[in-house]
């Protein structure tokens, strides 16, 4: 058994407009922005949807909107999703990358959320 939950959702830029984007979206959600020092990709959109992290991630890509689906086994929780039709198509430190029916991007992440936040919000699969 595994446990998992959507942890974030990450608002992808390109790179050369992704400042932008982070100050419209802070504007129109009326939040604060705010880089997130460790991975500078990253612009955290303070409590811009309660219970969930939301930012805006700087990519070299299309823009798009993808969930993160944070879980106590990436490897389980992989291998469920792909099973319901997903496929991997990268891997980026320890997050994996899956294209799901329908062309979105979804990452299955180790747990990042406070222990007990993920246990009480998260869904246990068999």
């Amino acid at each position: 058994m595994h446990r998992s939950r959507v942890y974030a959702i990450l608002i992808d830029a390109p790179e050369e407009e992704a400042a932008r984007a982070a100050d419209f979206w802070a504007a129109a959600l009326g939040v604060t922005a705010s880089p997130f020092a460790p991975q500078p990709q990253f612009t955290t959109l303070h409590q811009a949807l309660p219970g969930l992290v939301t930012a805006v991630q700087a990519v070299d890509d299309a823009p798009r909107i993808h969930l993160d689906i944070e879980t106590d086994d990436p490897d389980a929780e992989t291998a469920r999703l792909t099973a319901l039709g997903a496929e991997q198509i990268t891997q980026w430190e320890e997050c994996r990358v899956l294209r799901v029916p329908g062309g979105h991007l979804v990452c299955v992440l180790p747990v990042e959320s406070d222990p007990d936040v993920f246990l009480a919000q998260s869904t246990a699969w068999p």
